[in-house]
């Protein structure tokens, strides 16, 4: 594999498992000096020791904190999410502003954070993990929904600033991947449309899907890695969709 990101550095929330632990893993494999930021330190130790990289033990949800971060990364990959899923009726307020601040306003620091780094130096390369829910709407995902429509938005103003200084802002919207994220998703599915956890898999995430499997951390990570080479130089506002043609419909 070609050394592409040879001197990058790369800094990948919720970097211990899932998707950022597979673009952790793609990104080093390609050269980069990865920086796996989580809540989880022992996770994120473990997959260091094993890519070559360094940690930061955070939580996002500690804004106050990051109001006031200077990074020093070449690539931001914002991946760290949560999900919650009630009807909107039903659905805790504090939950609704935990996810709007994990995934919207966290990434908005932490791109105003990087983008004095990537100006100076005529370079960057801002991923955002979206999700199909950032182009397509479910029910009972209100928050989850919304803040992923929010991050589209972001992503599309840091692009339009951000391209003068040679930093291009792109999001990734995979469907349902193949993460603890999802399979935990499958019990409060089932309570919430009534029917069984076995049934959750073809009635609910893959309906709308016609290829009929999850996706795959890997699959997402090569786009992850291709977005941030030098061959996507001219890649900047748009919005990946790898959800198995769901949002074909």
């Amino acid at each position: 594999m070609e050394n592409t990101l040879n001197g990058r550095k790369a800094l990948i929330t919720g970097g211990a498992g899932g998707i950022g632990a597979a673009s952790a893993r793609a990104l080093a494999a390609r050269g980069a000096k990865v920086v796996i930021a989580d809540v989880d330190a022992a996770a994120a130790e473990a997959l260091a020791d094993e890519v070559g990289g360094t940690t930061w033990a955070v939580d996002l949800l500690d804004v106050e904190s990051l109001a006031t971060l200077s990074l020093d990364c070449d690539i931001l990959v914002n991946n760290a999410g949560i999900q919650r899923i009630s009807p909107i009726e039903d659905f805790e307020p504090a939950d609704f502003r935990r996810l709007i601040t994990l995934m919207l306003e966290a990434p908005f620091l932490l791109i105003r954070a990087a983008l004095p780094h990537m100006y100076a130096n005529n370079f960057g390369r801002i991923i955002n993990l979206s999700s199909v829910h950032g182009i397509r709407a479910s029910p009972f995902k209100s928050a989850y929904v919304s803040a992923k429509h929010g991050l589209e938005g972001l992503s599309k103003v840091t692009a339009l600033e951000g391209g003068e200084h040679g930093v291009t802002s792109n999001c990734i919207n995979p469907g349902y991947v193949r993460t603890p994220l999802v399979e935990s998703q499958i019990a409060d599915q089932a309570k919430v449309h009534g029917i069984p956890e076995s049934e959750v898999l073809a009635k609910i995430m893959l309906t709308e899907s016609a290829v009929k499997r999850l996706v795959e951390p890997e699959e997402v990570a090569s786009l992850v890695a291709w977005l941030a080479s030098d061959h996507a130089g001219m890649v900047t506002g748009a919005s990946y969709t790898m959800d198995g043609g769901w949002s074909a419909r």
